[in-house]
């Protein structure tokens, strides 16, 4: 059974995969109105994943015969100036969720409580992944800076990204 404190953070990590999930699909939308469909498809695909994390941590807490707490999920930002400043945003927010995957796991840990931290592992791995892959494309966006043929190449090469 998980401490009431591990049950309060895993709960608020369910909040926090849920607002992922809005603010990856509010840039889908600007992506599709600036018809970058490559870019919206990549995003749709994150807002898929993020909402397959909520699961996964709302599975275990169930698992474990916690308590689930659904609550408000904030209103992401629904503009940005250009898809590099979409993909600097999603690079900052998965900087921001690498540090609470790591602080879940520090608690699981100060709580002893080995089956949470090792069920987390897989979220820190895969916090690598996202942060290599935002950062990736960030770099491909800080060189074709100013070349509108390559951003739509990028575009083109983005749309080709599996589930």
């Amino acid at each position: 059974m998980l401490s009431k404190k591990m049950q309060d953070a895993l709960n608020a990590q369910i909040n926090a995969e849920g607002y992922s999930a809005y603010l990856y699909l509010s840039m889908a939308v600007q992506a599709d109105a600036a018809n970058l469909p490559g870019f919206a498809h990549w995003f749709r695909l994150q807002y898929q994943e993020e909402t397959t994390h909520m699961m996964k941590l709302l599975g275990y807490v169930q698992q474990r015969r916690g308590q689930v707490e659904l609550k408000a999920i904030d209103c992401p930002p629904h503009k940005w100036e250009s898809a590099l400043a979409m993909f600097e945003a999603t690079l900052e927010h998965e900087q921001h969720v690498t540090s609470l995957i790591h602080k879940l796991a520090d608690l699981a840990a100060s709580e002893n409580d080995r089956a949470t931290g090792i069920f987390l592992h897989w979220f820190i791995e895969e916090q690598v992944e996202e942060e290599a892959s935002a950062e990736a494309v960030v770099q491909q966006l800080q060189m074709i800076h100013g070349a509108p043929g390559a951003l739509l190449m990028l575009d083109r090469h983005l749309a080709q990204r599996g589930s």
